[in-house]
């Protein structure tokens, strides 16, 4: 990259988010879920959703929330998921949760763990075009007061969870040995593909916004080991999306 994006940050777009039509508003609280069987296992929670086609997603609104929250999803990797949290904001979203899965590169973590990001690496080009990054250890973080009150529920849903680091890279398939030692140095956990960013866009946008992933599978040996059928990811799995419901629903009673 040759422009210092860097000094750019307070200038607006030339295109603004959702071009030139705002749409309906959502709400202030948003749920952007990363995997269409989650989608589907929170979608079977809602009573009588409105279903709408949201760029190549999903958005469902809760009616049972007297249309205060949403649900947007499925979505992989940073710059398609920031696309879509700007829309989520720009139609009114204002405390955003986001539920996805990671992989472990530590053995302190396990299939079918929770974790809670505190803090993500960044290993994606999306965030330096909403702030500037630190040059030893570039991260973003998300609101931890919000961050706070999903691990308060997480808690008195009797979930067990971890607070962590993660590792947002853009090549999953670029996961080395060499690399995934590096970021576990740093401090990293497990990796994934977006929190980094969206942490970043939610920062420059001042909104609100928080984090929930579980463990389905583990790149922190020689060997890659999938879990993605193993029974304690899809009860775990199962769990995050009846809590995250529960969450948003009190949150859209105060």
């Amino acid at each position: 990259m040759t422009y210092p994006t860097w000094s750019d940050l307070n200038n607006e777009s030339i295109v603004p988010v959702l071009g030139a039509h705002k749409g309906f508003n959502i709400g202030p609280v948003a749920v952007m879920v990363s995997c269409q069987p989650d989608l589907k296992l929170m979608q079977s929670h809602i009573v009588t959703p409105q279903v709408s086609s949201f760029f190549t997603s999903t958005l469902m609104i809760l009616d049972e929330c007297n249309k205060d929250a949403c649900i947007a999803g499925p979505f992989i990797g940073a710059p398609y998921a920031s696309m879509l949290l700007e829309s989520l904001i720009a139609k009114g979203a204002e405390k955003i949760i986001i539920l996805g899965w990671c992989g472990a590169v530590t053995d302190q973590l396990n299939v079918g763990d929770i974790i809670l990001p505190v803090k993500a690496i960044v290993d994606e080009g999306t965030s330096v075009n909403y702030r500037i990054l630190d040059e030893r250890i570039p991260f973003s973080e998300p609101d931890l007061n919000l961050t706070d009150q999903l691990s308060d529920h997480l808690t008195s849903c009797g979930i067990g969870f971890q607070k962590t680091t993660v590792w947002t890279t853009d090549a999953i398939y670029r996961e080395t040995k060499k690399k995934v030692a590096y970021f576990r140095d740093l401090g990293a956990h497990a990796v994934e593909m977006e929190c980094s960013a969206l942490f970043s866009v939610a920062s420059y946008r001042k909104v609100s916004i928080a984090g929930v992933l579980v463990v389905s599978d583990s790149v922190a040996s020689k060997d890659w080991d999938p879990g993605f059928r193993k029974k304690r990811f899809i009860l775990a799995r199962k769990s995050a999306c009846e809590s995250i419901m529960g969450f948003i629903q009190k949150m859209c009673e105060k």
